[in-house]
C-alpha cells in the first residue's frame, strides 16, 4: 500500500514532510529555474512551466504533442505505480495544470501541495539545492481526451442545463475592458470566478477554507459539468483542481481558452458585467 494512500488531492506540508522518502513519490516543482536553484522541497524534480504547454500562437495553452509529453514523464521517471504530488510558488496555476497533464496521461495518482512552496517555507521547512538527474529517456504514453474540451465540444454544449463554464480570468477580461486577443468579452453564459480570489494569502496561499460554499453560491457545482478556462489554461490550471479536489465527477479544461476563442473571427461572445 502506497503510503499516500490515504491522503486527499490536496495535502498540507506536515503530510509531505514525513513521505519524501516513499519510493513512490515523484515530486515535482512548478516554480522558476532562479527559484528552484534557490531552494526546493529536498528531492523535487524542476519542470519549467512552459514545458506544460504547446507554447505557439494564438493559442499557447494547447496540449503539447505527444513525443514532448513523453520526454517530459521520462525525465521525471514516470511508471505505474507513482504517486505525483505537485506544487508552485504562485498559488497552485502551474500546479494544476500539471494535474490536468496527469488526467490526460490517464495518472490518477497524484496530490497537490496546498499552498505549495508559500506554505512550506512558512512552516521553516528545509530547502535543498540539489538537482536530481533525468530519471530517463522517453515514456510510452496513452493519451486521454476526457479531461479535454475543444472549441467544437464547447459550442456544441453551450447553452445545455447541465454546463457551467468557469472562466477564471480577471473581471475586467471577462467583462471585455482588458484586451489579450482580437476580440474581447467571455463566452455566452460563462460564471467569472478569477482564480486568485479562491487563494487566502493569511494562510500562505493555501486553498480559502470556503471555497465551496463560495461556488455554490454562484451556480458552480457538482451536479454539472465544468469546463474551466483563461487565456492559456493557465490560472484554470488551479480551478481544474479546484473542481477536482472538492469531487466534482465531471471537469474538463479548455486547453485553447481565450487565446483561441478570442482569436476567431466567428466564436459566439459576450461582453458585460461579471459575476464576481
Amino acid at each position: 500500500m502506497s503510503a499516500f494512500s490515504t491522503l486527499p488531492l490536496v495535502i498540507e506540508p506536515a503530510d509531505l514532510a514525513e513521505r519524501l522518502n516513499a519510493p513512490e513519490l515523484i515530486l515535482v516543482d512548478l516554480t522558476s529555474a532562479a527559484r528552484y536553484a534557490e531552494g526546493h522541497v529536498p528531492g523535487a524534480r524542476f519542470v519549467d512551466p512552459k514545458q506544460t504547454q504547446l507554447g505557439q500562437p494564438p493559442a499557447p495553452g494547447q496540449l503539447p504533442g505527444k513525443p514532448q509529453l513523453e520526454a517530459l514523464f521520462g525525465a521525471l521517471g514516470h511508471r505505474a505505480d507513482a504517486v505525483y504530488v505537485v506544487y508552485d510558488d504562485e498559488g497552485g496555476g502551474w500546479a494544476g495544470r500539471f494535474i490536468w497533464l496527469l488526467d490526460v496521461i490517464g495518472h490518477s495518482n497524484y496530490h497537490y501541495l496546498n499552498g505549495g512552496l508559500h506554505a512550506w517555507l512558512a512552516e521553516q521547512r528545509p530547502l535543498s539545492q540539489d538537482s536530481p538527474v533525468a530519471a530517463g529517456g522517453p515514456v510510452p504514453l496513452q493519451l486521454d481526451e476526457t479531461p479535454s474540451a475543444t472549441r467544437e465540444y464547447l459550442e456544441s454544449r453551450l447553452g445545455a442545463a447541465d454546463l457551467v463554464i468557469w472562466d477564471a480570468r480577471s473581471p475586467e477580461e471577462y467583462r471585455g475592458e482588458k484586451v489579450l486577443a482580437a476580440r474581447a468579452g467571455h463566452i455566452p453564459g460563462a460564471i467569472n470566478f478569477e482564480w486568485t480570489a479562491a487563494m487566502d494569502p493569511a494562510r500562505a496561499m493555501r486553498i480559502r477554507e470556503d471555497i465551496a460554499e463560495r461556488l455554490e453560491a454562484l451556480g458552480i457545482t457538482a451536479d454539472k459539468e465544468i469546463v474551466t478556462h483563461c487565456q492559456t489554461h493557465h490560472r484554470s490550471g488551479f480551478t481544474y483542481l479546484l473542481a477536482k479536489a472538492l469531487g466534482y465527477p465531471r471537469v474538463k479544461g479548455y486547453p485553447g481558452s481565450w487565446g483561441e476563442w478570442g482569436n476567431l473571427p466567428d466564436t459566439p461572445i459576450q461582453i458585460g458585467r461579471a459575476h464576481v
